[in-house]
């Protein structure tokens, strides 16, 4: 399938922890090809709305939002249109979280791969971060269209310098949620557990990120715990995103620089984890 390049690579399990086998992913990017064109059919092949529910998921969550949280509870979206303001954190919100998601189960899924044909391992979360973009793309889509909307109808909003850091902010979503992920993954092989605890978990993460309301908001009314939020790194990712698209955010330099280092280190310790376990985790699987 690859011609020659197949010749090129020696399998070496004395081979760094570190290493990331770069120059092997690109030679068999024909496989990652495959494989994020895999996910996208499989998941969508016996559903009857199809690539619909990229728009749907998204939409529908927005209203109960809205209608929850910003009429019920009446929460502040500085000054925000409300819809707009929830699809800007669900946007950012549903790339992580599904990149976090489905890289964490990684070794389980992909067990019967795994013990028949070498290739490199990476290529597996890689591909989940890969086609996760295409459904973020869509749903990007949707959202500047929403913002279309309000801007034509005379809604208060502008869009900043900051909007110019966007391929940072998805670039940090997907190694943050890469990194995570990938330590999880590995920590499943031995302890199922976790496995069950992962969707539950990565829900309860959302509500202690500026999803559902401002950071403004929880610094002024729960100062005790706001602490929690301001050092989640997602938080300060998408209070970039909001204030790139809509003018409104707390942004800072300090704040996204502690992201950056935050996903540095756990990219750092998911690929050393990553690459220790993917040795003998047949084994274990």
């Amino acid at each position: 399938m690859y011609g020659k390049e197949e010749q090129k690579w020696t399998i070496d399990a004395k081979s760094s922890l570190l290493n990331l086998k770069l120059n092997e992913v690109w030679a068999y990017r024909d496989l990652l090809v495959l494989l994020v064109r895999r996910d996208f059919v499989s998941f969508y092949k016996q559903t009857i709305l199809g690539p619909l529910w990229f728009f749907i998921q998204p939409l529908f969550t927005t209203i109960i939002f809205t209608f929850i949280f910003g009429n019920l509870a009446g929460i502040s979206t500085d000054g925000l249109p409300k819809p707009l303001f929830y699809m800007a954190g669900i946007t950012a919100w549903n790339y992580f979280a599904d990149c976090l998601t489905k890289t964490s189960s990684v070794f389980r899924d992909n067990a019967g791969i795994f013990g028949k044909v070498y290739f490199p391992r990476l290529i597996m979360p890689l591909s989940i971060v890969v086609s996760n973009l295409v459904r973020f793309g869509v749903q990007m889509l949707l959202f500047l269209i929403l913002m279309a909307y309000y801007y034509f109808t005379g809604a208060s909003f502008n869009i900043s310098w900051a909007i110019s850091l966007f391929p940072v902010i998805v670039l940090l979503m997907a190694l943050l949620g890469l990194g995570a992920g990938m330590i999880i993954s590995a920590m499943t092989t031995k302890y199922r557990d976790l496995a069950f605890l992962i969707g539950f978990g990565v829900q309860l993460l959302m509500y202690a990120t500026t999803v559902i309301y401002p950071l403004s908001e929880a610094i002024k009314k729960y100062p005790t715990y706001a602490w929690i939020i301001k050092y989640n790194p997602m938080t300060p990712i998408i209070e970039t995103f909001r204030y790139g698209f809509l003018g409104e955010g707390s942004f800072s330099w300090f704040s996204l620089a502690y992201a950056m280092i935050v996903t540095l280190i756990l990219l750092i310790v998911g690929t050393i984890i990553f690459n220790k376990v993917e040795r003998n985790f047949v084994d274990t699987v």
